[in-house]
């Protein structure tokens, strides 16, 4: 075995920072423990060809602490975390990698449980579950349901639904101009829910493929990359990767609503008073899109399709509660939101003292 564990210095407010290689299958990998306050911690896996360490580590604390604030505001009992393997999808994968990073999973026992992300799919972590059981999102048994990119896209949808009817008087979809940022797994399954109800598509990606699918199965006009701010529409519904959202970005988007998939849609937090003051709605992201690690704890706490269900139906009530506490107090809706959260937690960590 060459896998080498060492241990990283964490920022405050974090539990653990891991950072894990192995020279035989090539792994370069970080596992970042946010919080265990509501139960252990729970977040997907990514692999990425970041340019450096230093952007990884980066990226994963930042991933780890949004668990923190998705998990613990869809009700599911499970802390944040989140891991990165360092290296490209397409080129640098492979089952002795795979099976490394398990082996670096297993070491935190239990503490963490990892899952798909960008980069991972459901048969990537079936070979990574041999090495740990603590790997989850997998394919059959009585509990798993395996990708659950359809029950992100599947809140997300939801949640947009929610919006309209705030900002535009409906939920009613059809002829809305709705531009979706990124055709991934999440991205494609939320544009086939969109043409279902009449939404008049946009799409924007690097994958010709998977453009030229959206164009032919769902009539949707494709946008350059290069122009998505520029481009007039009703929603904005980003679903690639984070930081897409900056003061200059926003100043030339032309939407009322922003509902997307995507993690960590804002470059800083005070974009969000930007899009405020420009008089666009922001759905945040940590709660919109939760679909996917709901699914997720219900393969960890062993439950049945009523705990999903009841808790993605869930999601969308706390979009509406966002919205209205926003409306009434002046504020912006992701700083509701980690109030929300900052409550749950603390709720938590006084119960925990009073039962040690």
């Amino acid at each position: 075995m060459t896998l080498n564990l060492t241990e990283e210095t964490v920022p405050e407010g974090y539990e653990r920072l891991v950072f894990a290689e192995d020279t035989e299958s090539g792994l370069q990998a970080f596992i970042c423990v946010h919080s265990t306050t509501l139960g252990p911690a729970a977040g997907g896996c990514r692999m990425w060809d970041y340019a450096t360490l230093d952007e990884a580590r980066r990226d994963v604390l930042r991933l780890a602490q949004g668990m923190t604030c998705k998990n613990a505001m869809a009700d599911l009992a499970l802390g944040g975390g989140k891991s990165v393997i360092v290296g490209n999808a397409r080129t640098d994968k492979s089952p002795a990698l795979l099976r490394a990073f398990g082996r670096a999973v297993q070491s935190l026992n239990g503490s963490y449980y990892t899952a798909e992300d960008v980069g991972i799919s459901p048969e990537d972590m079936k070979i990574v579950a041999e090495e740990t059981p603590y790997a989850v999102g997998l394919e059959g048994g009585d509990y798993g349901t395996g990708d659950p990119s359809p029950f992100t896209a599947q809140g997300v949808f939801q949640c947009l639904q929610v919006g309209a009817e705030v900002v535009f008087g409906t939920r009613d979809l059809t002829g809305r101009r709705v531009l979706v940022q990124g055709l991934g797994h999440v991205g494609m399954s939320l544009a086939e829910k969109l043409h279902s109800v009449g939404a008049d598509l946009i799409v924007a990606d690097i994958n010709d493929a998977a453009l030229q699918h959206a164009k032919a199965a769902f009539g949707a006009t494709i946008c350059d990359t290069t122009q998505v701010f520029e481009t007039e529409m009703d929603i904005f519904a980003p679903c690639a990767l984070g930081g897409v959202l900056t003061n200059a970005t926003v100043e030339k988007l032309i939407a009322k609503l922003v509902c997307g998939a995507a993690n960590n849609q804002l470059e800083t937090p005070e974009v969000a008073d930007a899009l405020r003051a420009k008089g666009i709605r922001y759905l945040p992201d940590y709660v919109v899109n939760a679909g996917g690690i709901i699914s997720v704890a219900g393969e960890i706490h062993k439950a049945g399709t009523r705990y999903r269900t009841e808790r993605l139906d869930g999601v969308a009530g706390r979009i509406r509660t966002l919205l209205e506490l926003s409306d009434k107090t002046g504020r912006t809706t992701t700083a509701v939101a980690d109030d929300m959260v900052a409550e749950i937690l603390a709720k938590a960590s006084d119960a925990k003292r009073g039962a040690a």
